[in-house]
């Protein structure tokens, strides 16, 4: 599991926006020196972000980019899923199936379900998560973090093992 530099990138692209003025216009050179990136990875950040209804684009002098909701009603799931997709998803047993038009484990496989219980978590924990709440202080965030986790265990159901692969 992985995250891939566009979504780390884009989402602290979106986190120095909410912390330095949600409805104030931000450029690229600005948003670019703040978080040590390069101008034309900012811009296609930006580009990816306008097209996907997470920023609004702001023309003249004091032009740049806005965020297009308060802080508080953007979760994180919703960022990383424009920027670069889930760790699972249904196709994922199609573009790992080895030598083979269709894995030799489709009927019966123990990791396909592991991967899907990670992503459920991963997606629990991601949509109660706001770019407000990655505005607080490690400690905060810890604290966050934990009861945000224990939210999420008591909503899934038990998880049935299955012997195979």
């Amino acid at each position: 599991m992985k995250l891939s530099a566009q979504e780390e990138y884009g989402l602290r692209c979106l986190l120095y926006m909410a912390r330095h003025g949600e409805t104030k216009s931000h450029s690229i050179p600005e948003i670019s020196r703040a978080e040590g990136l390069s101008v034309p990875n900012v811009a296609k950040l930006m580009r990816i972000l306008r097209l996907g209804g997470l920023v609004a684009s702001v023309r003249g002098q004091a032009g740049g980019y806005t965020l297009s909701k308060p802080a508080d009603q953007v979760n994180v799931s919703e960022v990383l899923s424009l920027l670069g997709g889930s760790f699972f998803n249904s196709h994922f047993c199609d573009r790992h199936s080895g030598l083979e038009r269709t894995c030799a484990h489709s009927t019966d496989c123990s990791v396909r379900l592991l991967w899907g219980a990670v992503q459920k978590s991963l997606d629990a924990i991601l949509a109660r998560t706001t770019l407000k709440d990655l505005l607080r202080d490690e400690d905060d965030m810890r604290s966050f973090i934990k009861e945000t986790v224990a939210m999420g265990s008591m909503d899934s159901a038990p998880v049935c093992r299955v012997n195979g692969h």
